[in-house]
């Protein structure tokens, strides 16, 4: 599973000209589900999404997460994330999760940020149009570690 995190003011997600989600201040999460994940892996991501101090305190450092800014999260589910380039030209996608698995798995990861802040998600397998202004900026890249 990857996550990758952006500090955002604003972002949203229109499918067919049609926006289907909006936050403002928050985090925007590009969520790519990889086979092999599970149970464990959604809620180590959803834990660390929700904890990742990238927001700044009064003193200006980033200390503060999404929960003590009273921020929103927008999640965009992105295959794509699982591809791997080390050979060739042409991504390769055989690492990512059987679609019907990783919506599931998608969904759950949802729930999770949902028992804890306002999010707005993307559709499932559409094509969409991503809009966001990145704050910062700010962009961490969140992986599954082999022994997490």
């Amino acid at each position: 599973m990857r996550v990758v995190v952006q500090r955002v003011s604003r972002a949203s997600v229109e499918v067919g000209g049609r926006t289907i989600g909006r936050i403002g201040h928050g985090l925007l999460l590009l969520v790519g589900m990889e086979k092999g994940d599970g149970e464990k892996e959604v809620e180590f991501m959803a834990d660390k999404a929700l904890h990742l101090r990238v927001f700044p305190d009064e003193q200006g450092r980033m200390n503060l997460d999404v929960q003590q800014v009273r921020g929103e999260i927008l999640s965009i589910s992105q295959f794509t994330l699982a591809a791997r380039n080390r050979k060739g030209r042409r991504p390769d996608f055989t690492n990512a999760e059987e679609p019907g698995r990783a919506e599931a798995l998608y969904s759950r990861f949802n729930d999770l940020l949902a028992a804890a802040v306002p999010v707005a998600c993307g559709s499932f397998g559409a094509m969409m149009d991503v809009h966001s202004v990145n704050s910062g900026p700010v962009t961490i890249i969140l992986e599954k570690l082999s022994d997490e």
